[in-house]
């Protein structure tokens, strides 16, 4: 892909894994995850490595068992969510297709209007500026700009991009954990005239115990992302008063049964949700929309995935965008598997 700056590093290319788990019923389930080493501390190469150990678990066993199936999976290992998201996503298509249902229905979840955001890297405010305006001109009327770098240098680059596009578009921004307590009060208090929707992760998670402080000295909404990896965390991150708002990954979350616990949590608490990602391609960003659809209470989509500089689609049949809307065709599970000739040109191998 093209170079991606944020303030944890640059990425210039997607770690993703593909699976497909098949059943004795004929058909088979895919899935698939973006490792973000730098965040949440996997590899495609841990990837593929876990991925054997929970393919072994998995044989022979009820497939349409999801909470039984992943916590073969917990119980076998701590962490690894990554992976984990693209085996839960697997068995979803398997219980969706079985059901003969696309996922959404399944989920008990019905269509409604989905427009992403879209990502500005970490530039020269100038360029930042320029950049935000190619995104205007081709239509687009959400914008996340990725901050952390230097607090005084992100506050003019809010406020350049702010002056170049004018006060129509929404402006979201997102620290990814660069700021330290005085920086993260600098920047947001700096950006008070500036009408930023929302604030992602300003701080490292080490610093959870400050952000009620941070809340109460922000004029700027605060949403949590890497502070929040399952319902757990969601609910100490909620009951503390440390966010506004939470980010839903399924990388983080280790796919769909728990992002739906903490989605559930959120909701019952009056906190909304962000459908986010890392890097995946349209496979799973089709399960995203699945969920999305069947999840009330997310009301920010961060789904501009395959927008950012991915130079290959490895995807078949799955989303498609109409400018920055998202929508999916009503076919069985999650509706999109892998290209068989972009396959056979990855290592792979079967269990």
């Amino acid at each position: 892909m093209e170079p991606f700056i944020i303030a944890t590093g640059t990425m210039d290319s997607a770690q993703n894994t593909f699976i497909r788990v098949h059943t004795d019923a004929g058909f088979y389930g895919v899935g698939e995850c973006s490792a973000f080493p730098m965040i949440v501390g996997e590899t495609q190469d841990t990837c593929l490595v876990m991925a054997r150990e929970f393919a072994r678990l998995w044989k022979g066993q009820d497939a349409l068992d999801i909470p039984a199936r992943m916590q073969q999976l917990h119980s076998f290992t701590a962490g690894n969510t990554t992976i984990k998201s693209a085996f839960d996503i697997a068995m979803y298509d398997v219980a969706a297709k079985n059901a003969g249902l696309p996922l959404y229905q399944f989920l008990g979840g019905s269509r409604r209007e989905v427009e992403t955001d879209i990502t500005i890297g970490i530039a020269t405010p100038e360029r930042m500026a320029a950049k935000a305006m190619v995104f205007k001109n081709n239509g687009a009327t959400i914008l996340k700009v990725k901050l952390g770098k230097n607090a005084a240098e992100d506050v003019e680059r809010i406020r350049r991009i702010r002056e170049a596009v004018g006060n129509e578009m929404k402006i979201r921004i997102d620290a990814n954990q660069g700021w330290s307590f005085d920086d993260g009060v600098l920047a947001l208090q700096g950006m008070k005239d500036l009408d930023v929707e929302f604030c992602e992760q300003p701080m490292r998670t080490w610093y959870d115990d400050r952000l009620p402080e941070l809340m109460k000295l922000s004029p700027v909404k605060i949403m949590a992302d890497e502070s929040v990896y399952n319902h757990h965390d969601a609910r100490r991150q909620i009951n503390s008063g440390s966010c506004h708002y939470v980010n839903i990954k399924m990388a983080k979350s280790g796919g769909i049964y728990e992002a739906k616990q903490i989605h559930d949590e959120c909701a019952s608490k009056g906190i909304p949700c962000m459908m986010g990602g890392m890097l995946e391609s349209r496979i799973a960003l089709s399960a995203k929309l699945h969920f999305v659809y069947a999840s009330p209470n997310i009301h920010f989509y961060d789904m501009d995935t395959c927008m950012l500089g991915h130079l290959e689609d490895p995807c078949i049949g799955g989303v498609s965008y109409n400018g920055y809307h998202l929508s999916i065709a009503d076919t069985p599970g999650i509706g999109a598997d892998a290209d068989d000739d972009f396959l056979a040109k990855c290592e792979r191998f079967s269990v």
